[in-house]
């Protein structure tokens, strides 16, 4: 647990706190690592040899399932999303990683891949790779979110606020569900719209939530100056890194909202650090060529 100090007075009726699941394993960090460990046990219970999963370019999910497979003894299988990928000159480090640690990767159109959970997409796939276990694009299930109700303690239950990242919906909805009743849960989702909440209410059972959908930055993995000279500037002052998918934004979001006073003075927050990090690499890669500020 990391106290953020107060900066330029907007802290000073609050206490501000970094959970640093991204310490957890270098590799299946963060709710990585809390998705896949009820699914790897699973897997292993029924006695099967491959994972499958599903993901794009730069997918940290794609990531963590390749290195967990590896370290349990699971062949693996990525189904990634754009048959271009397989052919571009410049090297993806995601998917480079993902090789490295044995996973078979699967490239399709992005036609193709809106079917990815029909029957006849799951046939072609068995009749290619043989049986496996299908771990769901960025690992999002009720056995993933078993897993991330874990992300909380008892330690944690003075906070008012508990803050995440939201991807899939997976990570926000275990904390949810663990969550105490005087607790709220904020979601600052990395996508635009607002279909997550409904994916969200399959797995939440308490009503203690909501989506702060203003901090997406126009939507996943698009970023701006601004975004880029926070996490730098966080870095800098912190020692603790932000990727900017999803933990940079939320974080960037709280900022602006006790800015704002959105929080009630004397609130104690609790802001959960994903991981996600393993994506800096190609995100520099891409403001390289813009000519942009690259993250620290």
């Amino acid at each position: 647990m990391f106290k953020i100090p107060d900066i330029s007075n907007i802290q000073l009726q609050n206490q501000l706190y970094l959970k640093p699941e991204y310490l957890i394993d270098p590799f299946v960090s963060g709710n990585k690592y809390r998705k896949l460990k009820y699914n790897i046990l699973e897997a292993k219970a029924q006695n099967f040899s491959q994972l499958v999963t599903f993901g794009g370019a730069y997918s940290n999910h794609i990531a963590a399932v390749a290195a967990a497979g590896k370290r349990f003894g699971f062949g693996t299988i990525g189904v990634i999303r754009g048959e271009e990928l397989q052919y571009k000159k410049q090297p993806n480090s995601t998917l480079t990683f993902a090789e490295s640690q044995g996973m078979q990767l699967y490239y399709v159109s992005r036609e193709a891949y809106r079917q990815k959970a029909t029957p006849a997409f799951l046939q072609l796939l068995q009749n290619k790779f043989g049986s496996f276990y299908i771990v769901p694009e960025g690992g999002t299930n009720e056995l993933a979110v078993l897993g991330c109700e874990e992300i909380l303690t008892q330690a944690d239950a003075q906070f008012d606020y508990i803050t995440c990242a939201v991807g899939t919906g997976g990570t926000i909805s275990g904390l949810i569900n663990s969550a105490n009743v005087h607790q709220k849960i904020l979601g600052f989702p990395a996508l635009k719209g607002d279909f997550l909440t409904k994916d969200i209410s399959k797995f939440a059972q308490q009503k203690n939530w909501e989506l702060i959908t203003a901090y997406h930055f126009g939507g996943y993995a698009k970023i701006n100056s601004e975004l880029i000279s926070f996490i730098n500037n966080f870095k800098e002052q912190f020692n603790i890194p932000l990727d900017p998918i999803y933990t940079g934004k939320m974080v960037y979001g709280v900022f602006h909202m006790l800015q704002k006073g959105y929080f009630p003075e004397g609130s104690k927050i609790l802001m959960i650090h994903t991981g996600g990090l393993q994506g800096i690499v190609g995100m520099n890669r891409v403001l390289e060529n813009k000519n942009m500020t690259k993250i620290k």
